[in-house]
């Protein structure tokens, strides 16, 4: 898609009486549930420009001037308990501010298709994440991300990978048919590092994509990396997600 393509789309979206955008009354609920019950992190309202948003950011124990931006995936929240929720309070203690942030939702039976109407939304957020960490005074960050938050993050970086340090996509898919949702499009057209993990028993578009985006990468400096026994959620394998993530952004 060139450039006057995505415009057009872009002014279809925003114009069109079919428009859809996220679930504000559904972001509204999780943000009510997770403020009630955090316990690890402070709970931030960021903006995109056009709405409101939650953050859950998490300093660290020890301050080292650099943060982890965390995506979750499909549907759910910043606090997720699979994958989400490990690494926002793991990483922490591991030297990595962490600020997890709210994406674009539907209602609960969407299915993943049907979320390409609000990648418009995406790419605000992450702004809003990234200044949000500059006023705290970090400038090194990496983008952490999971499934549908995967390939959000990489759509981001298509065009924004000078804001980032690093890429950590976990669980993500290849091509479904869209252009903005296409992950090993997306992975051709950045140029930072990137650690492409997944399962062994993960999903099938996931481990469909597996050489593809091996290949669409090769410019890149990129590992890829399959965790045996984990499933799409790595449940079970918190601690292993947790401690590869680690050791890569050490190595960054």
């Amino acid at each position: 898609m060139n450039c006057l393509s995505r415009f057009i789309l872009i002014v279809l979206l925003c114009t069109s009486p079919w428009v859809v955008a996220s679930d504000l009354a559904k972001e509204k609920r999780w943000a009510e549930q997770i403020v009630d019950a955090l316990i690890d992190g402070e709970a931030v309202w960021l903006n995109d420009g056009a709405t409101d948003f939650l953050g859950i950011y998490t300093e660290a124990e020890e301050d080292k001037g650099q943060a982890a931006i965390i995506l979750h995936g499909t549907g759910v929240h910043p606090d997720w308990q699979q994958v989400v929720k490990p690494l926002r309070v793991e990483l922490p203690g591991r030297g990595w501010h962490t600020l997890s942030i709210q994406m674009p939702v539907l209602a609960n039976e969407a299915d993943y298709k049907e979320y390409v109407p609000l990648y418009p939304e995406v790419n605000p957020r992450i702004d809003a994440a990234i200044a949000y960490l500059h006023e705290q005074g970090i400038k090194r960050i990496v983008l952490i991300a999971h499934s549908q938050g995967a390939t959000m993050g990489a759509y981001y970086l298509r065009t924004h990978p000078e804001g980032f340090a690093g890429f950590v996509s976990i669980g993500m898919s290849g091509n479904f048919g869209s252009d903005v949702q296409d992950g090993v499009r997306s992975l051709g057209m950045m140029n930072l590092p990137v650690l492409d993990l997944y399962g062994s028993d993960d999903l099938e578009g996931v481990m469909n994509s597996v050489e593809q985006r091996a290949q669409a990468a090769s410019k890149l400096t990129f590992t890829q990396q399959k965790v045996d026994g984990a499933s799409h959620f790595f449940d079970g394998k918190e601690t292993e997600l947790v401690e590869i993530v680690s050791d890569w952004l050490e190595q960054l």
